[in-house]
């Protein structure tokens, strides 16, 4: 049976984010991917020019065209720029009976232009956060959902895990990148037991935009595929690491450039299997 997930987000008009990431995301993992989209946003490689929020009736009129009609094994959802759009997301969720729900909760970009309002924040944290099999805010959106200061510890990381526990996913994975250790990316995961340190290499490139939406998404394909969530955090993480090691293979944009969705797919035709460069060559000669 085909493996289907959903993404709920925002999208990015330079690709490298939100709706767009997470279908290259869903794509490379093996994954059918369908969308359902709250937000337009202009943005590039150096920001957000703009934010255009899709009208609540219409994000539920897409979600009853594709829960009625896919069989959706696993959901993400990104950014949501109403509490009425946070509001009819859960009350779908529910009618759809969706339960591998990975919660992003995104509120500030990368280039730290704020995206949505109190309000929406409120909702996404008292309305969806319930509903989430896991939620994977970055510091700055972890602060900003417990009200608080934004983490500079890894033992501040787990305390403000436990915190947001209690909102009631029934796991947090606070994402803290090379924000608490110049040496690894580390990510706290808590699911009610004893804080876990997620730790990988760190990767010296200026270009990581989409990181978080890129991890959450791939966090729910592999839930798609029906792996357990810590097996399905392992495969993520290990996913997002190559991405961005791959990230300076592509040029895209003169500001902080997209991580590399298919950087394990690229530079090879998709029936032949040969490496694109050669098959070139081989046309050449042909042609001589």
């Amino acid at each position: 049976m085909t493996a289907i997930a959903v993404t709920i987000a925002g999208s990015d008009s330079s690709g490298g984010a939100g709706i767009q990431a997470d279908l290259k995301t869903f794509s490379a993992l093996n994954v059918y991917g369908a969308s359902v989209i709250t937000s337009l946003t202009a943005q590039n490689t150096h920001g957000v020019q703009g934010v255009h929020d899709v009208p609540p009736e219409f994000v539920e009129q897409q979600m009853e065209s594709v829960f009625s009609d896919l069989a959706v094994s696993a959901v993400k959802i990104g950014m949501i720029g109403f509490a009425e759009t946070a509001e009819i997301v859960a009350e779908n969720l529910d009618r759809f009976d969706q339960r591998r729900v990975v919660l992003d909760p995104v509120m500030i970009a990368t280039s730290g232009d704020p995206l949505i309002d109190e309000d929406a924040i409120a909702a996404v944290r008292d309305i969806l956060i319930p509903r989430a099999m896991l939620i994977t805010p970055n510091l700055a959106e972890a602060a900003s959902l417990l009200e608080t200061g934004i983490a500079e510890t890894v033992e501040e990381m787990a305390e403000q895990a436990e915190a947001l526990f209690d909102y009631g996913p029934q796991a947090v994975l606070i994402k803290g990148g090379h924000q608490i250790n110049a040496e690894e990316a580390v990510d706290i995961y808590f699911d009610g037991s004893e804080p876990a340190r997620l730790s990988a290499d760190l990767i010296s490139t200026e270009n990581t935009h989409g990181t978080g939406c890129t991890l959450s998404s791939a966090i729910a394909a592999a839930l798609a595929h029906d792996f357990t969530l810590p097996k399905a955090l392992a495969h993520a993480k290990a996913y997002i690491t190559e991405a961005i090691r791959h990230a300076d293979e592509i040029i895209v944009g003169s500001g902080s450039g997209p991580v590399h969705h298919f950087h394990a797919v690229w530079g090879y035709l998709p029936v032949l299997g040969e490496p694109a460069s050669k098959s070139v060559e081989s046309a050449d000669d042909t042609e001589e």
